[in-house]
């Protein structure tokens, strides 16, 4: 049997509930930065180490060779007689999730049964993730693992498709149909929607929240993370990705933030909690509308598979029609 889960917390705390068979961390972070549709693996894989690299300082021979590692052990699902993916009702686990249906609907599993576990609470815990269970916790979910059907293996194929391509409207087309087969897919894709540059200021919702909590005086990254995961739990980011929101607006042209960013030269977890922000005044310009973050520093910005860049968004969010709109002429 193995099990993929979503993060070394989760896959850690199941081998010592000796929950049986092999189990692994799907490391991915497929949530930020370039997933264009498309592409063969290798080439794909590529694209995401390159991006890794860049945005976590890490050598991209070492992003590739984690990947690749990760790939050949999904690869090898025809050794076991089940294989079970560990997911949560978030964005960042809804993005791998589907990357990994897609993955599946595209071979032959012969006799392999995919099963799923995928919950967005647990009773008694406020819940955020599959790392917040202990060991009796966690065993307790895998007497309920539900066989894959071929129902969610084409929805994730076709999610995938959506996610990973270039033409934003096809995320609106798959919000509006019938996602039930996997429960928490549309909530998942109407908060990814809500990450492209709004009409109002240019900024996606999470740049909002975080930029909102500042200006309210949570400045220090260690407190201002979790503010972030309490008002925003269904994004599901960690540190390491709010962190990468935060350096986005501190590093633009005209930034919004200011302050200690942390060591850029080591960029692990306790470097980014000692780092701390304040909002600059084009900030509080742009947090009030009265300015416009894209106008002020042009965009280069991957949302799954589609690039927004240069001078203007091609699309935007406007939140009261909830709906994307396209600039482009």
């Amino acid at each position: 049997m193995l099990h993929v889960h979503n993060g070394d917390s989760s896959a850690m705390t199941a081998r010592k509930a000796n929950l049986p068979g092999e189990h692994f961390a799907w490391r991915e972070a497929l949530v930020c930065g370039p997933a264009p549709g498309g592409l063969p693996e290798q080439e794909f894989l590529s694209v995401r180490a390159q991006h890794l690299s860049s945005a976590y300082d890490v050598d991209v021979e070492k992003c590739l060779a984690e990947l690749r590692e990760q790939h050949d052990a999904v690869a090898r699902f025809f050794d076991h007689e089940e294989v079970v993916l560990w997911f949560e009702h978030d964005l960042f686990c809804q993005v791998q999730l589907i990357y990994l249906l897609n993955w599946f609907s595209r071979r032959e599993i012969g006799k392999t049964k995919l099963s799923l576990i995928c919950v967005g609470e647990f009773p008694g815990v406020q819940f955020h993730g599959l790392g917040q269970l202990n060991e009796e916790q966690l065993s307790s979910l895998f007497p309920h693992r539900q066989a894959i059907t071929a129902e969610q293996l084409s929805l994730g194929a076709r999610a995938w498709q959506a996610y990973s391509s270039a033409e934003a409207a096809d995320l609106i087309t798959l919000r509006d149909s019938d996602t039930s087969a996997l429960p928490f897919l549309k909530t998942a894709i109407s908060k990814h929607l809500q990450r492209f540059p709004s009409t109002r200021n240019g900024l996606g919702r999470i740049e909002n929240a975080a930029l909102d909590l500042i200006a309210r005086g949570y400045r220090e990254f260690k407190s201002l993370f979790p503010a972030f995961i309490g008002r925003e739990r269904d994004y599901g980011f960690g540190d390491a990705q709010f962190h990468l929101v935060l350096r986005r607006m501190s590093d633009a042209r005209r930034p919004l933030l200011r302050g200690n960013n942390g060591d850029r030269s080591t960029l692990d977890s306790e470097s980014v909690h000692r780092s701390a922000f304040e909002i600059t005044e084009a900030g509080e310009a742009v947090l009030s509308g009265a300015t416009d973050f894209v106008a002020l520093n042009g965009i280069d910005l991957w949302l799954g598979g589609v690039h927004l860049r240069e001078r203007e968004a091609a699309w935007r969010w406007d939140d009261e029609a909830q709906s994307l709109v396209t600039t482009r002429i």
